[in-house]
């Protein structure tokens, strides 16, 4: 039997302190893309207590997608903000958590951000990146967005690095490694890369910013 959401909530505030926990269950938080990184991304804050992800992704999840991104085998074939929504209620039974099946545009990506504190760019796709990353950094100047490049690979997980870009921008990775490296994508590297971002996540709600 699931705890009740008292109890959830009790053993939030005694992990992190009733001032982090109301930081934290108040907030709001974007991911866009949920691959990878974005899964990732997202069951890491769900575990911390964020009280709202917004989960962008228009794609499905594919037998490729398993070594690396929080999905079941018996979830292919799903959409991914289906399978994750799924697997994330599991996690956090009480949790808000609001899907976008949708493609990152410039006519959507305001809309579907104007409600997150804090926007997570986990996008393959080039052009989408750009996309997001003009909007907020142009349009939505009160937003924090972190976002990741260079994760592929087996090199060093120490590489892996959080840097401020500039104000409200901060990005991970180790800003070089592509999957046209060789090996590609791994998982764990991968996960370090998005436990940076969530991390990040967790230390600006807790107004721990990055000189």
């Amino acid at each position: 039997m699931a705890p009740t959401e008292e109890e959830m909530i009790r053993a939030l505030e005694e992990r992190h302190g009733h001032d982090l926990y109301c930081r934290f269950s108040r907030a709001s938080v974007a991911v866009c893309g949920l691959g990878g990184l974005g899964s990732n991304i997202a069951v890491s804050l769900a575990r911390a207590g964020v009280g709202r992800l917004i989960l962008i992704d228009f794609d499905r999840v594919d037998i490729t997608n398993l070594h690396r991104q929080q999905y079941k085998a018996s979830q292919v074939g799903m959409y991914k903000t289906d399978a994750l929504y799924e697997n994330l209620m599991e996690i956090s039974p009480y949790g808000n958590f609001q899907t976008h099946t949708a493609r990152i545009t410039e006519d959507n990506t305001k809309s579907m951000l104007q409600d997150a504190d804090i926007i997570c760019e986990a996008l393959d796709s080039a052009e989408c990146k750009a996309t997001l990353a003009n909007t907020v950094l142009e349009t939505m100047p009160e937003k924090y967005l972190i976002a990741s490049s260079g994760m592929a690979g087996l090199y060093s997980a120490n590489s892996i690095k959080t840097r401020k870009v500039s104000g409200r921008f901060y990005l991970c990775g180790d800003g070089t490694s592509g999957i046209e490296d060789g090996i590609g994508l791994v998982s764990s590297r991968v996960m370090l890369c998005a436990a940076h971002a969530a991390h990040m996540v967790l230390r600006i709600l807790a107004g721990e910013l990055e000189p």
